[in-house]
């Protein structure tokens, strides 16, 4: 069976766990940790970077840096993951769900400006498939609005827009480190600071509600509990699997590049004559081939190609169930607008095995048995 993921490896990944036990210090924030933040302020030109135990925890330290309360409204796309709204509605805010456009799949920029009203607080654009939201219309809107935007960037590391990186371009930005992402510490994420206002903050939130950061900088003589917050630092071990990565980080994006390249040309033929449909990059993005999908003509093509691959041991999956049709979704959040596309193309698309270093007769088996079905 080819899988649809394998976590990435790249050799020194054993080597560095190995150099974290012999530090004598497993617990966050150690020298692992800080090589990570780092290598993100760095090459990201980021204020603030500081790993979390998962991208799930970086949205929750949003929510919270946000002050986030009962009552206030967020909006976001109903087509993202359960932690993208999940951060917000913990808080007590009210999700408003908004459609996607149908070429990116990312939340319609000219949809969200009818969906403020008085108890908004942030927009929340989630970068689907590594490539970016149209952040420029979003900025514009939320600074007219006087809203906060926070970017859910999860599967967005190192694909950019208009040449900045995404999750640095909003006041916040949340990475993930899942092992199905292209960079990865088995569980892992990343906030990323883009507003000086929350830097002290966010230190402390992360530390548990305390001013342990700046005790260790010198900053106070002892520390306390200063705030709310939670245990957000994820072990060493976690962090030197992913200082590896990091460290050739182009190389697995051109890697995976190529995968995606391969897969898009391939099937070309069968776009150009109107079986499916691939992705849509727009110019001003460069994406990260963080995922290949196909978008079908109906669900019940989709489940039928799912099978067709399975009996040729090749393991596909569709996305997410879009959060407004759930019972939490109906719950805890209401859909502004019509649905016109959210639904219809979460039923069409399928994900294809994408990983670092897929082979490349894995490759060719994929696309080959994709053209068959067709030709069936």
């Amino acid at each position: 069976m080819i899988p649809f993921n394998k976590p990435p490896f790249v050799g020194k990944e054993l080597e560095y766990i190995k150099k974290a036990i012999e530090n004598n210090k497993l617990c966050g924030d150690g020298e692992f940790t800080k090589k990570c933040h780092k290598w993100f302020e760095e090459n990201f030109n980021c204020k603030k970077a500081l790993l979390t135990t998962s991208g799930t925890h970086a949205l929750d330290m949003m929510a919270i840096l946000l002050d986030i309360k009962e009552g206030d409204e967020v909006i976001m796309p109903s087509y993202t993951f359960v932690s993208t709204a999940n951060a917000f509605v913990l808080r007590g805010a009210k999700i408003v769900f908004v459609d996607i456009r149908p070429d990116t799949l990312n939340i319609d920029e000219k949809l969200i400006e009818g969906a403020i009203t008085k108890k908004t607080k942030a927009i929340v654009p989630v970068h689907y498939a590594g490539v970016g939201c149209e952040m420029d219309t979003i900025l514009a809107i939320a600074k007219k609005h006087n809203l906060f935007v926070v970017e859910d960037a999860a599967q967005g590391v190192i694909a950019k827009y208009k040449g900045k990186f995404l999750g640095t371009i909003g006041h916040l930005g949340a990475f993930s480190f899942h092992e199905t992402k292209n960079y990865s510490s088995g569980e892992g994420g990343a906030l990323i600071v883009n507003d000086e206002q929350f830097i002290e903050r966010a230190e402390i939130v992360r530390e548990k509600g305390t001013n342990r950061a700046r005790f260790f900088r010198g900053q106070v003589d002892k520390y306390t509990w200063v705030d709310i917050g939670s245990s957000f630092l994820p072990s060493e071990l976690n962090a030197s699997y992913l200082f590896a990565e990091l460290e050739v980080a182009e190389e697995i994006n051109k890697n995976r590049l190529a995968s995606w390249d391969f897969y898009y040309q391939s099937l070309k033929d069968l776009k150009d004559r109107g079986f499916l449909e691939l992705p849509t990059i727009p110019t001003e993005c460069e994406h990260n081939a963080h995922m290949f999908y196909l978008k079908v003509k109906d669900l019940a093509e989709r489940t039928k190609l799912i099978e067709y691959l399975k009996k040729n041991e090749i393991s596909s999956v569709f996305h997410y169930v879009p959060l407004h049709s759930s019972p939490a979704g109906q719950k805890y959040g209401r859909f502004y607008g019509e649905d016109t596309y959210t639904t219809k193309e979460s039923d069409r698309l399928l994900r294809l095995p994408m990983y670092y270093n897929i082979a490349k007769d894995d490759l060719k088996k994929v696309t080959e048995s994709v053209i068959k079905f067709f030709e069936k």
